[in-house]
């Protein structure tokens, strides 16, 4: 892609996002979403693949139903309140509606259908884009929308945590995984939403970091299914013996950095007389764990056939730049020892 197009389109991306963020008014933040959507349009289409042509289709007329389940739902609230401003959304149905175009949005379960899917056509690149950066807009609206029913938000945070595991039990494909992982870090985001909203905000930061790293390791590796993965093992082996850390914190595992938003999101469910909904939170991240240790056991406990000529291109220099990997894989496993002072600051 040309480069001035390239930085136009990114340039809008980040636009997109600040107007929604700063926007007070309903017009304005659907203006900001819209953009967002017309800018990674372009990014996810660059291959002229008929895969990646099928999943922007996909992506768009989700986003344009979104947007426009949106739009009906700030009309209805000024139709019945008189109000355009986001913080002054009184009446239950303009608020469930909203609630259900913003998880359209971000692909909450049970309107996560179409995730995996686009995911899958994408290349990692834009695939990470669409994973981390194209949240953050959604999550804004959804934090400014608070008080929201709080039955619906727990019912979308364990739906997304149950169907984020099951779905990726039987998946080879390592970018359908990473979006059911999406989904069940997602879920645990809302469940937490409405008690800290500053908590799921932690989640949020520690989602970005862990899952931004585990993108850029699949594409050191050139990595796109589980049979790729294992042959990583001849190409870069100091990764190789790091990732299934990187994986195992993306499962919340102590005592690596996923363990803290997870654990700090248990302890407000059950400070919220909410036990039952902790216990199924922490038994569905098991369902998740388990397919992390698949791909940790993948890449680093099997071996896969190699001849002589394969186990050469480790030696050779790599030509991508690996800092921000350094950078987040070390965030991602060794932030726990702050645990402490977030929950400190969680608490002001």
């Amino acid at each position: 892609m040309n480069p001035y197009i390239l930085a136009t389109l990114l340039f809008g991306l980040g636009l997109g996002t600040t107007v929604t963020f700063a926007s007070s008014h309903w017009l304005l933040a659907w203006m900001g979403l819209e953009m967002n959507t017309l800018a990674i349009i372009p990014l996810m289409a660059q291959h002229h693949h008929p895969r990646a042509v099928e999943a922007t289709t996909k992506y768009f007329l989700t986003q344009a139903t979104a947007a426009a389940m949106l739009l009906f739902a700030s009309t209805t609230n000024a139709w019945l309140t008189g109000q355009w401003d986001i913080q002054q959304m009184a009446h239950p149905l303009p608020i469930t509606l909203v609630t259900l175009a913003l998880a359209l949005k971000i692909g909450l379960a049970p309107v996560h259908s179409w995730l995996p899917e686009v995911l899958q056509g994408l290349d990692l690149t834009t695939g990470l884009i669409l994973s981390t950066w194209q949240k953050l807009a959604p999550f804004a609206l959804l934090l400014q929308i608070q008080p929201a029913s709080p039955t619906i938000l727990i019912a979308f945070g364990l739906a997304s945590t149950l169907v984020g595991g099951w779905g990726g039990l039987n998946q080879t494909q390592l970018r359908k995984i990473l979006a059911y992982s999406s989904i069940a870090h997602l879920g645990w985001m809302i469940l937490v939403l409405q008690f800290s909203p500053s908590l799921t905000l932690l989640t949020l930061l520690t989602y970005f970091v862990m899952t931004f790293s585990t993108f850029l390791v699949f594409k050191l590796n050139k990595s796109t299914s589980i049979n790729m993965l294992a042959t990583s093992w001849a190409k870069t082996p100091a990764l190789t013996a790091l990732t299934p850390l990187v994986l195992l914190s993306l499962g919340g595992l102590p005592p690596l950095t996923g363990f803290m938003p997870k654990w700090l999101i248990l302890q407000e469910l059950t400070k919220q007389d909410l036990a039952p909904t902790a216990t199924l939170a922490a038994m569905s991240a098991l369902l998740s764990l388990y397919f992390y240790l698949r791909l940790s056991y993948a890449m680093a406990l099997t071996m896969s056939p190699n001849n002589i000529a394969g186990t050469t291109p480790w030696r050779l220099q790599h030509a991508q730049f690996t800092l921000p990997l350094a950078i987040t894989a070390t965030a991602t496993l060794l932030l726990l020892p702050l645990a402490p002072a977030v929950a400190a600051l969680l608490v002001l």
